[in-house]
């Protein structure tokens, strides 16, 4: 019997089975313990297109902002491989923020390796899982953890040998090792890599580019050139193709191969577009640097660097073109266009800082050339801002601009001083001729200064007036119509308005600022609205406030206009006449401040004289600059000088001439040795043999060796060392340091009142040195404290021996140095020492040192002077170690035997330094309201007037060098005068 199903049913039921079918397989195939081919295809599918698709996603996503993020080096050789954190030009040490993408792409990897293996039997049956622990590893490798990513990289080799990616893994094996510091193994390694691949494509190229950065990180730079230009030849990825080119380039000139590199740079400007813009920026600036300025053609050069300023494709890179055009004027001694890039390549946002450090100590090192120290000062120390503090480069910048502070004082006092006598010496005629010749170029310097100003101003007011809402804009055509009306390199303001010392951005002018913006109100500008008030009488006349002001007929409005312009030129005549009264207008304000006085002239002269002598010294020994002190020291010479600077001037003038000038310094040397034949500089000259060697040196370093010898206790021979040397340097500013020097050996050699002695001559004679600063300290808080010291003030710890003797190398004292020093090594279970200590310059002790009591060492000395063996016959005294300080302290040795009653110790009086002594006497008196002062100083002051000519300068440059006033001679024992806290040293 045929049964008819109807045909919906069918097709149900069909449906049905087919959805269990399908869940049955999925079911089956979603089991990772199979080894069935639906298995294996499934997981593989999951695998590859969701967790590791995504992660992909999220690993190249992080390169990319790596790269965009990354800045690059480009004063030193570019690394193949950019990664985040690490430190290129301008940025910081500072730790970089963690890459979320990284972290994604691990956590994706992480799952497909979790949720997705197949390790049956110990054999991974997914075909991705070996991407997945590849992608794992690239995404620490990123994330900067090494040795979790080399784990992943060696997880594949070991696991996966027949894998697809074994090559890809090896290379990222490698770089791990490079970034752990491995790259001798990372060579070795990869050289086997390479003889291993077969193709010729872009792993063969990462392969070669790898082992070329290894090779970099190695210095064989001749290794890496042959593997990079092989990286270059099979890679298929432009943008690596132009990187490589650009390190290829720097790498020829690391190896002195201008051409080669000049090829490579080439290459990379002709891939146009293909290369990132950025690559040929800086491979244009890396021909510009060999360019030859001498004989190349100079006008093309020029075309070709305006032509590139003027593509608007290069904006971002403005700051790097001006840089090596302002090079190239350097070069060729035109400074005022190479100023006026500099600046222009500051007034560019640079986020490189070396390229801004290095536009700042450029102009430093033009201002210094040209004399103009104050200038190349402030430019050094904008310079020190954008340099990195533990290089080398801002350590000698450092160190020269410290070197500049003596030198902007002393040509400060050189030139002021110099106008001064200059205008004191002119007749009064003359000199009134003079000031009258500055005012009309003061009046002329003023009227175009006004003249600028008023046409800053009508032009912010205008911009106001026309774009009141665009702060920015307006802002900052204000300041470049400002830029404009300044001269570049005339003074600091062209750059001091963009990269300020403190790297700090400029504050917006007022114009600008107040023009526009969310709270430019246009009220609230003072120069908008006297600008409107002046629009508004000159169209409308003066008109009244009353209701329809408008409709005032014209003849009352041409009549209002004309007394409006009748009053604005009474106004304008009467300002002139305000103008010509001004004090800084007529001759006799500054007359009025010449000195006249033949003691102020005087004082003016030596102290002109001893700033030519210093800077003399300064350009010599500092900065090597033998032309500029031989001119000081001329200059010094002309001026006819005490006598005490003459022949020292002479002398180094000879120096400076040998360096310079040899005919000119064999003058020079036939004047001193006749002028002078007895001095010292003349039997030097005539007898070079017998100078002592200090000649060549520096007086620092002369000093530095003098206090060495100090320091090893040679007191007696060092002291006529120091007086020769007071004598080479005498007027140089190494003087202070000496005579402190002096006065020190001075109390080793004679105690207290001798060193008290040195001190005084220190302060008195040097006070606003450091020396002298110091000399004064000493004086007030350690000579009392030196000068209270007695015997049996202070509780006995240890004890020595004394012997004393005239002359230690004297035979007799030499066979009881003998017998000393046979007891001391007997006796192995005392640690006895021995010790030749200098007392005076005529008489030393022999002590033997570290007796726990006083019998003790009463019953040494009775051993030594009755045993058999011993029988030394020298007068033996017992003293303690702390009145061993007092004798040498106070040289009074003969008085210890003397009878002496014990005394109350009281504390020593120190006197208050001088500013705790104001501060006190100011505490002490009751308050009072203090009148108001105007501080403000006189304007600009012409030529001839300065400050006052017996102001004393401080020298915060100087550093204290004094060795500490310890006026024992116990190197053994260690036992001297109590030091003071603070240690000196040189």
């Amino acid at each position: 019997m045929k049964v008819n199903i109807p045909k919906k049913s069918y097709v149900k039921a069909y449906t049905r089975g087919l959805s269990v079918l399908a869940l049955t397989v999925f079911i089956v195939a979603c089991s990772t313990r199979k080894d069935k081919f639906i298995n294996r295809q499934f997981q593989a599918l999951n695998t590859k297109y969701n967790a590791l698709y995504n992660g992909e996603l999220a690993l190249d996503k992080g390169l990319e902002e790596v790269k965009q993020k990354y800045q690059d080096n480009y004063w030193d050789i570019l690394p193949i491989e950019r990664m985040q954190g690490d430190v290129a030009a301008g940025e910081s040490d500072k730790a970089k923020p963690k890459n979320t993408n990284f972290e994604r792409a691990e956590l994706k990897a992480t799952k497909a390796i979790q949720k997705r293996s197949m390790n049956i039997e110990g054999k991974e049956r997914n075909p991705q899982i070996d991407e997945a622990h590849l992608m794992l590893g690239q995404a620490r490798y990123y994330d900067q953890r090494y040795i979790p990513a080399l784990e992943a990289f060696n997880y594949i080799l070991y696991k996966y040998p027949e894998s697809d990616k074994i090559y890809i893994a090896k290379i990222w094996r490698e770089r791990t090792n490079m970034r752990l510091g491995n790259d001798a193994l990372a060579v070795k390694n990869l050289k086997q890599l390479l003889s291993e691949i077969k193709f010729k494509d872009q792993v063969y190229a990462d392969a070669n580019a790898t082992i070329a950065q290894a090779f970099v990180n190695l210095n064989q730079i001749d290794s890496a050139t042959v593997r990079l230009a092989k990286a270059i030849e099979f890679s298929k990825n432009n943008e690596e193709k132009a990187r490589y080119h650009f390190i290829l380039g720097q790498l020829y000139e690391r190896q002195g191969k201008p051409e080669l590199a000049a090829n490579e740079f080439r290459t990379v400007i002709e891939m146009n577009r293909k290369s990132p813009r950025v690559y040929i920026i800086q491979a244009e600036a890396k021909l510009a640097q060999q360019f030859d300025y001498k004989s190349g053609d100079t006008v093309a050069f020029i075309k070709h660097m305006d032509a590139l300023i003027k593509d608007r494709e290069n904006r971002p890179f403005l700051d790097v073109l001006y840089h090596q055009k302002a090079l190239f004027y350097t070069k060729r001694k035109k400074f005022k266009p190479a100023i006026e890039n500099y600046n222009k390549s500051l007034q560019i946002e640079s986020t490189d800082d070396y390229l801004v450090a290095s536009n700042y100590r450029n102009l430093a090192g033009i201002y210094f050339d040209s004399a103009k120290y104050q200038t190349a000062g402030q430019y050094y120390d904008s310079t020190l801002t954008k340099l990195k503090p533990r290089t080398r480069e801002y350590k000698a910048i450092e160190k020269k601009r410290n070197n500049l502070d003596d030198v902007i004082k002393y040509e400060g006092i050189a030139q002021r001083n110099d106008s001064i006598l200059n205008v004191a010496a002119l007749s009064p005629s003359d000199r009134k001729e003079f000031y009258e010749a500055y005012i009309e170029k003061l009046k002329k310097s003023d009227a175009e200064k006004a003249k600028k100003e008023k046409e800053a101003a009508e032009k912010a007011a205008r911009l106001a007036a026309r774009d009141g809402d665009n702060s920015d804009d307006t802002a900052s055509e204000v300041r470049a119509e400002l830029r404009r009306n300044d001269a570049p390199g005339q003074n600091l303001k062209d750059v001091s308005d963009n990269k300020g010392a403190s790297s700090e951005k400029r504050p917006r002018s007022t114009a600008g600022a107040s023009a526009g913006g969310k709270d430019g109100f246009y009220f609230y500008n003072t120069v908008n609205v006297s600008q409107g008030k002046i629009d508004f009488k000159k169209i409308w006349g003066n008109r009244t406030l009353r209701d329809n002001w408008r409709l005032t007929s014209l003849t009352q409005n041409k009549s209002e206009i004309e007394k409006v312009d009748k009053k604005s030129d009474s106004i304008s005549e009467k300002a002139q006449v305000k103008e010509v009264e001004k004090p800084q207008y007529t001759a006799d304000f500054y007359l009025k401040g010449v000195p006249t006085s033949k003691t102020v002239l005087d004082s003016l002269a030596k102290e002109r004289n001893f700033a030519y002598f210093q800077l003399g010294a300064i350009y010599k020994d500092k900065f090597k600059e033998y032309q500029l002190s031989a001119d000081k020291y001329e200059s010094l010479l002309k001026q006819n000088p005490e006598e005490r600077y003459i022949l020292p001037a002479l002398y180094n003038l000879y120096k400076d001439y040998m360096e310079i000038n040899p005919s000119k310094a064999q003058a020079i040397k036939d004047r001193i040795i006749a002028s002078y034949p007895n001095s010292r500089y003349a039997q030097i000259l005539q007898n070079p043999e017998s100078a002592t060697g200090n000649e060549a040196m520096t007086g620092e370093e002369v000093y530095n060796e003098l206090y060495q010898q100090l320091s090893n206790g040679d007191y007696i021979r060092l002291a006529p060392k120091i007086d020769a040397a007071i004598s080479q340097f005498t007027g140089e500013e190494i003087i202070p340091k000496l005579e402190l020097l002096k006065a020190t050996n001075a109390g080793k050699l004679n105690g207290v009142t001798a060193y008290k002695a040195g001190l005084n001559f220190v302060a008195l004679n040097f006070p606003t040195t450091g020396e002298g600063k110091e000399a004064e300290e000493l004086l007030r808080a350690d000579i009392p404290i030196l000068e209270d010291m007695e015997y049996d003030d202070f509780k006995p710890t240890t004890y020595k021996i004394l012997y004393k003797v005239d002359d230690p190398e004297a035979e007799s004292v030499k066979a009881v140095r003998t017998i000393l020093e046979t007891f001391v090594k007997e006796r192995t279970t005392d640690a006895l020492k021995l010790s030749v200590d200098i007392y005076t310059p005529t008489s030393y002790f022999l002590v033997l040192h570290n007796f726990e009591n006083e019998t003790a060492a009463k019953d040494v000395a009775t051993i030594l002077k009755e045993y058999k063996d011993y029988q030394i016959k020298l007068p033996a005294t017992v003293m303690s170690s702390e009145n061993y300080k007092v004798t040498q302290v106070k040289k009074n040795f003969e008085t210890y035997h003397l009878p002496r009653q014990p005394r109350v110790k009281k504390p020593v009086v120190i006197k208050p330094k001088p500013e705790e002594k104001k501060a006190a006497a100011a505490a002490a008196k009751p308050k009072q309201a203090k009148p108001q002062t105007n501080s403000r100083q006189n304007p600009g002051m012409p030529p001839g007037l300065g400050n006052a000519p017996n102001q004393k300068q401080s020298d915060k440059g100087s550093r204290s060098l004094s060795p500490t006033p310890d006026m024992g001679n116990d190197p053994a024992g260690g036992e001297g005068a109590p030091k003071t806290e603070k240690t000196r040293k040189p």
